[in-house]
């Protein structure tokens, strides 16, 4: 890897600055020699939040706080390309096009409103600029070291940096496309940023059952998504052909291996739909997270709703008084031990020896309330199961 250390004003780095809205990213500086956004580098941050941190660049120049150094990778016909510094070179290029106001004496001021000697004092700032030159292994190893700091690379920025190609190009054109009309449907099931590529990973995990990386490797010189984009479209289309109504629970599960585990079986989706709101509903369950997959695999594991348990002052008051009732009819305090023939029948457990059970199955519509609660011994409830 060869560097050589160069200065610009921000003038220079600006001239023929582009900023594609579509996209959310600045495209050309330095008179067009410049590629501000390759294909491998995120999505434009910096006017997240307010745009609290494009203003703070702007605001640092004004200030003649020192901006960092900006790194450029040289390209064999002579271009240039950002390596680190696209999200202050695309604040500054989107500033100087009068994309967004900072506050100066308490009135927001565009650019061109400020006063002419602020708007010279930003165009003639010089940047540090290292021009780098080597080979793609090299550079993209370079852009994952110096791009540590400042807003970490999540790891599908990582291998988009990695794996970039015709492929990555145009999935993020599609699942990193914070303007893609499909987003505000997409997050009722996939949480996080489009513009942090959470919704391109979530969708390379579904297509590749786990195996991201893998998959990029083997696609990266694709020229189309057309996999991708199907799978994820079928996931989609079969939690809303299944659940008619939606939940704010739903958002984040792991439907692409649900999808993968369960798609084949039928299911009637206003039974199954009715039984969710049943379950959503019910005091008892404290995982509502849970229910989507539980009723998927049929009911089979209330594990996975963390069912609520009977607390211990009801499982004393229950305890307390069927052993009352037992020590008078002079049979065991375990309603199951008392209907055996066996030496137990009439044995008095200590409360330390019996668990509080459902009388009628919290699976069968059984609630947890003293009502519907019994203390068992612990072979007895141990062996009962849902029956």
């Amino acid at each position: 890897m060869e560097t050589e250390l160069k200065q610009y004003s921000i003038a220079e780095l600006c001239d023929g600055f582009v900023y594609n809205e579509l996209e959310e990213k600045g495209l050309y500086g330095l008179s067009g020699k410049l590629t501000i956004q390759p294909e491998y580098q995120r999505n434009y941050l910096y006017a997240e939040d307010n745009g609290k941190k494009e203003v703070a660049v702007i605001e640092s120049v004004l200030k003649q706080y020192p901006l960092g150094l900006l790194y450029f990778n040289r390209l064999p016909n002579g271009r240039l390309e950002v390596l680190d510094g696209q999200q202050r070179i695309t604040s500054l290029g989107r500033f100087l096009t009068d994309k967004f106001s900072v506050m100066s004496n308490d009135l927001p001021y565009r650019f061109h409103a400020l006063p002419k000697d602020q708007q010279k004092l930003i165009e003639k700032t010089k940047m540090l600029v290292y021009e780098c030159e080597g080979t793609e292994s090299e550079i993209k190893q370079w852009f994952q070291t110096i791009n540590i700091a400042g807003i970490p690379l999540n790891e599908q920025e990582e291998l988009n940096a990695v794996y970039s190609g015709p492929f990555v190009t145009k999935a993020r054109a599609v699942f990193s496309n914070s303007r893609n009309a499909n987003v505000q449907k997409w997050s009722a099931y996939v949480r996080g940023s489009v513009k942090r590529q959470d919704f391109l990973n979530t969708a390379l995990d579904w297509v590749s059952h786990g195996e991201v990386e893998e998959y990029m490797q083997a696609h990266r010189h694709d020229t189309d998504i057309e996999e991708l984009q199907a799978h994820f479209g079928d996931v989609i289309a079969w939690v809303e052909s299944i659940f008619a109504d939606c939940y704010n629970e739903m958002c984040g599960l792991k439907w692409g291996v649900l999808y993968d585990d369960y798609h084949d079986t039928p299911y009637d989706q206003k039974k199954i739909t009715a039984r969710a709101a049943e379950l959503m509903d019910d005091p008892c369950v404290r995982n509502r997270k849970g229910v989507f997959e539980y009723l998927l695999g049929g009911e089979a594991d209330t594990r996975l709703l963390d069912v609520r348990v009977f607390d211990d002052a009801t499982k004393r008051r229950v305890y307390r008084k069927q052993t009352a009732e037992a020590r008078t009819n002079g049979v065991s305090n375990c309603p199951l031990c008392a209907m055996g023939h066996e030496a137990n029948r009439t044995k008095l457990w200590g409360e330390r020896e019996m668990e509080a059970d459902h009388v009628s199955a919290w699976s069968r519509g059984g609630a947890t309330t003293e009502e519907n609660c019994q203390m068992l011994c612990k072979t007895h409830n141990r062996a009962k199961g849902n029956r």
